[in-house]
This record gives structure tokens, C-alpha cells and sequence, in this order.
């Protein structure tokens, strides 16, 4: 497949259009699980009604509209409608703070804000007088009868039917592959926020590069639970739009396992996150369970085992091994794929690193997960395993089209056409994040093999250098430590000390289950993280994983706190910990460790 330069993103889209007009392109569930599906077509037409609203509205070629929401249908729809409009979609994560809404509205120049709800609406409300650039609020669902600021989705829909196609077309026409389709801000792990400029042909080019590194089949479905504020979920919606399958939504987080079974997904994507918490409660609910379902269940993940390492390898499977991984399945492994919808062929993870483990499990269990990676500013793509070619704590090698190498340095450095414009209204920082030559910048160190496969062997900005001079990427350290069903989080911790220790949050589930067990009292949960039996039983857990380490990686001790979220700062919206602002916040409890 040759690449096509799409003169624009609404380009590709009649494309797939005009070749699955009839076919099913987005799906959702409502709250009885009752589902409401559109064509091709039909999407095309309410993209249309999109962008006659907005210009009915007067945004301009060039505007930058925000949609303050969490991932649905009308998300993407909006989405579309504005980019065919010449405007600039700018995501803001519905769990995000009014203050941090009002500095991603007022730095982009926004001039419109879709909101979910009423939740997102008292954050616009909160902060309404800081924002006076926005014309209106467009409400998804429900409706404000109280302030003409405010409109509903149809009240919007409906401002459009007077604008002509004539002129809907002619605002198609002025928009070019280099005008900006969006911009997406970082999750700030670490200083502001920056809003990384995406065009037309950033997208396009990146959907086409997806499209030939996995097998798309007609009639087959995609399921979507990350949130669209982020780069990550929207590449792979916007893929979807490429390849003609059909998209599903998930009603929300808490509803996940549910809408799985809803679906039955052929492929989907998702953070590390999201597997390890699956893979908790798998091991939590066998180990639960114990006696002979324990050893059918240990029996099982030892033949799994076999036949994945064979098939990494692209061995044959040996016939009698083959017999016993089909009872394998149809006893313990069938139940996982159940839970999944049981279609699913492979899945996506990128975001953050992936413990080798966790994906060794899935694929011995008979689910392949593909590590990939990529950046906002290279549209969250530059490699991925491949459905035929892969191996775990590697990322693969660059998507079509797509060049890496190593600096000097050790940093990996990609080039293409999927790398972002600029960050939006910030030369310095645009300038500081290219080589001379011209090649992005991506923070991560690693290596390329002689198959051109890439490994991150961690982070330059969160390498910790001990005083004793050894150079530790922590985030490999991490994703062997939560593979305890104990622990939630871990946050490694040792720059110029002597050794390394953690602070961690528990798993409350399993940490209750486990006091239970061993008849521990206490007057509350937040007891548990000062009761001598929990620091015990977490000591153990680590001293166990110590052992695959080297002795000046290992984890000497650690501090236990409440959970690290959204809500207190200590964690990005796509989960990603702030380790600065966990540090800072626990310095006292650090400095015992080290007494």
C-alpha cells in the first residue's frame, strides 16, 4: 500500500464512506444496556449538520473549539464536524480540574466548549468569568433552561439547517493537509501542560501507517474506553474511520467488564493499567478459590506457557502439546476470552511501559497483546508490534513510513511524518524539542536491534543515579513490583542515596481480603497503612520480586500512603504517576527510610 495525501482529514473520511456507506460505523450503549448504532452514511450526515452549526455559530477557519468530556459518540462527532469546519479540536480530560480547564481553554483561544454534563458544566460555570473568549457551551446531554451561555446538543444541531451546502463546501475546500486538525495537550507529569499542534496530514498520515502494520478485516469492531482528550485513543478512533470497522463505546471505567461482554470487540486498545488490574483479580479470584481449581488453573498457565513461547519463536506447536492447551482452554483460558466478549484477536498497549510478565500471561492464556509506543508529539504512534512479528518488553520496530535511531546519548529520536507542527504558542519549547537536524526528540533511552526492533530501557529525566554511580531506570522496577496483587502503585525513590526504596499504595480489595484472612484488626482502611502485619506482608511481597533484580536495583524499603489519583495530583489522566509532586508531597516519609 503507497501512501495517499489526503488534501484533508474530511478527504479520507468520504473515502471510507463512499466504500461502506451501508455499513455500521459507531455504536453505544445506554444505561440498560440497550445499544444505538449508525451507518457510514448516516455519520457522514450528522458530520455535515456539525459543521453547518459551527459556522452558523461563526467559527472561523483556524478557530479552536474544546470538548470537555469523557470518550462517546458525539465526542467524535463533534470531532469530525470540526475539523471539516477548518477548526481546531482541543480535548480537555472530563476528570481535570476548573482551574486546569480554564489554562487549556484560555492558552488555545478556544471559542466554543462542548461539555459532557452537568459535572463539566459547574466547571465552566466555576471559572466562567476567566474564559470570556467562549461564545457558548454546547451541552452533550441534558440542558440549562436558566442561561442563554448555555445550549443543548440538539438546540446546536438545529442552528445549521439554514446553512446552504454550497457553503458547507466551500469551507471543506479551504481546508489544507498543514492547517491544524487539533491540539493536544500533555499530561503535564512534570511543568505546564503543552498544546502540541496536530494537522490534517499528521493524522492521515499516521492512520495509513497503522493500517499496514496489523490485519483489518471487514465487518470486525473496535472497542473504546480511553478517553479522547488523549492522543492515543483518538489515533486509533481515527484509524478505525481508515479502516471501515466499527467503533464501540464504553458507557464508562466503572462499567468496563460489562460493556466487554456488550461489544464482543475484535480488537481494542488500552494502558498497562488496565491489564494489570485484570490480571490481579484473575490471580486474586484462583487464589481465592484454591484446592484443585488453584492447581488446574497454575496447570494450565504452565502449558499456556509452552505454546506462547513457541509461538514467539514461530515454532510449531507439537501435536500432544497442542491437545492439551485446547483443554487448557475450553477449562480455565476460555473464561478470560469470555469476559472479553470473546472475539478479541489482539489488543493494543502503549502509554507506558508494560510489564513483560502480565502480557507473557494474556498471550499464554491465548490473548496477544502488541506493545507499542509512541508520544502526543508524534500522534501517539511510532512503533508497535506486529500481529505475526512480536515479543515482549520490546515495542517493535517503527511504523511504515516512520525512521528511529539512537543519538548518542542513548535518547531515541524518530522522523516523519506523523511528528507534530509545534507546541502551540511556545517557540522555545518547539525548538528545544527538535535536533538540529531535525529529528524529534522523545526523552526515552533505548536500543535497536539488528531486526530493527526498538526496547526502552527507560526514561533521562527519570533515570535515578545512586551514590554509589549506578544509573536505574525505575519504571522497569515498578512493573515487576505491582504485579503483587497487594500492591496498586509504586513509586521507586533513591536519586544520590545509598540504595532504593518506594512508596506505594495497597490493594484495597486484596489488602482487606488478606486482614480478613489473618484476623488483623484495625478501625478503618487507612489503618492498614501503619499496621506492622501490612508493612510485613508488603516487605515479603517485594523481597519475592527482589529476586529478579540485580542487587543494586532491589528494594531495600517502603513507604505506604493512600492512593495516588487525579484528584490529589499525584496522577496524570491517563495514569501516569507525578512522581515530582509524590516526592515532594512524602519528603518526610522518604527521609525515614533512609534513617
Amino acid at each position: 500500500m503507497q501512501f495517499k495525501d489526503y488534501a484533508n482529514f474530511h478527504q479520507m473520511l468520504c473515502e471510507t464512506v463512499d466504500q461502506h456507506a451501508s455499513s455500521p460505523a459507531y455504536r453505544w450503549f445506554d444505561e440498560n444496556g440497550d445499544a444505538t448504532s449508525v451507518t457510514w452514511q448516516e455519520f457522514y450526515n450528522q458530520v455535515k449538520s456539525v459543521s453547518k452549526s459551527l459556522i452558523a455559530l461563526g467559527v472561523e477557519h483556524g478557530d479552536k473549539v474544546n470538548i470537555l468530556s469523557y470518550t462517546c459518540y458525539k465526542w467524535v462527532l463533534t470531532d469530525l464536524g470540526n475539523m471539516s469546519a477548518g477548526a481546531g479540536t482541543v480535548g480537555i480530560y472530563q476528570s481535570n480540574l476548573p482551574q486546569d480547564c480554564r489554562y487549556i481553554i484560555d492558552h488555545s483561544d478556544a471559542v466554543l466548549v462542548f461539555a459532557e454534563n452537568q459535572v463539566q458544566l459547574d466547571k465552566l460555570f466555576e471559572i466562567r468569568e476567566e474564559i470570556p473568549n467562549i461564545r457558548k457551551v454546547i451541552l452533550f446531554n441534558g440542558d440549562c433552561k436558566d442561561d442563554d451561555w448555555v445550549i443543548t446538543y440538539d438546540e446546536f444541531l438545529s442552528l445549521g439547517r439554514d446553512i446552504e451546502d454550497s457553503a458547507f463546501e466551500a469551507r471543506v475546500n479551504q481546508v489544507t493537509s498543514s492547517d491544524t486538525a487539533g491540539l493536544v495537550y500533555t499530561s503535564g507529569t512534570t511543568g505546564v501542560p503543552k498544546g502540541v499542534v496536530l494537522t490534517h496530514d499528521n493524522l492521515t498520515y499516521t492512520c495509513q501507517s497503522v493500517y499496514q502494520c496489523a490485519e483489518f478485516v471487514d465487518g470486525e469492531e473496535m472497542f473504546l474506553f480511553l478517553p479522547l482528550a488523549h492522543v492515543f485513543a483518538r489515533t486509533c478512533c481515527y484509524t478505525g474511520i481508515k479502516t471501515g470497522n466499527r467503533t464501540t463505546f464504553a458507557r464508562s471505567i466503572d462499567t468496563l467488564l460489562e460493556d466487554f461482554g456488550l461489544a464482543g470487540p475484535h480488537w481494542f486498545v488500552s494502558v498497562p493499567r488496565v491489564f494489570e488490574k485484570i490480571h490481579t483479580k484473575i490471580i486474586s479470584g484462583v487464589e481465592a478459590k484454591g484446592g484443585i481449581a488453584l492447581k488446574l488453573f497454575n496447570w494450565a498457565c504452565v502449558v499456556g506457557g509452552q505454546v506462547s513461547e513457541l509461538k514467539v519463536a514461530q515454532k510449531p506447536v507439537p501435536l500432544g502439546l497442542g491437545l492439551k492447551y485446547k483443554v487448557a482452554h475450553k477449562l480455565i483460558f476460555s473464561k478470560i476470552h469470555k469476559a472479553l466478549g470473546g472475539n478479541v484477536k489482539w489488543c493494543i498497549s502503549g502509554a507506558a511501559p508494560l510489564n513483560p510478565e502480565i502480557a507473557q500471561f494474556f498471550h499464554a492464556a491465548g490473548l496477544l497483546i502488541l506493545e507499542g509506543i509512541g508520544m502526543t508529539e508524534n500522534t501517539s504512534f511510532s512503533n508497535v508490534n506486529r500481529p505475526d512479528s512480536y515479543d515482549f518488553g520490546v515495542v517493535g520496530p517503527p511504523g511504515v513510513g516512520i525512521k528511529h535511531k539512537i543519538a548518542d546519548d542513548g535518547e531515541v529520536l524518530f522522523s516523519g511524518r506523523n511528528v507534530m507542527k509545534e507546541y502551540y504558542k511556545m517557540p522555545e519549547e518547539t525548538a528545544g524539542t527538535f535536533t538540529e537536524d531535525g529529528w524529534l526528540r522523545t526523552g526515552d533511552l533505548g536500543s535497536i536491534d539488528e531486526n530493527n526492533v526498538l526496547k526502552i530501557t527507560g526514561r533521562k529525566k527519570d533515570l535515578i543515579i545512586t551514590a554509589g554511580g549506578k544509573n536505574i531506570a525505575p519504571s522497569r522496577i515498578e512493573g515487576i513490583m505491582v504485579t503483587s496483587k497487594y500492591i496498586n502503585q509504586f513509586c521507586v525513590v533513591g536519586d544520590r542515596r545509598k540504595y532504593l526504596s518506594a512508596v506505594a499504595t495497597l490493594d484495597e480489595e486484596n489488602v482487606l481480603a488478606y486482614a480478613k484472612e489473618k484476623n488483623i484488626v484495625y478501625k478503618n482502611y487507612a489503618d492498614l497503612l501503619t499496621h506492622p502485619d501490612i508493612q510485613a506482608l508488603i516487605d515479603s511481597e517485594v523481597a519475592e520480586r527482589n529476586k529478579d533484580l540485580a542487587s543494586f536495583e532491589t528494594i531495600k524499603k517502603v513507604a505506604l500512603v493512600p492512593e495516588f489519583t487525579i484528584e490529589n495530583n499525584m496522577m496524570t489522566p491517563t495514569f501516569k504517576l507525578k512522581k515530582n509532586i509524590i516526592i515532594d508531597n512524602y519528603e518526610e516519609k522518604i527521609e525515614t527510610l533512609y534513617c
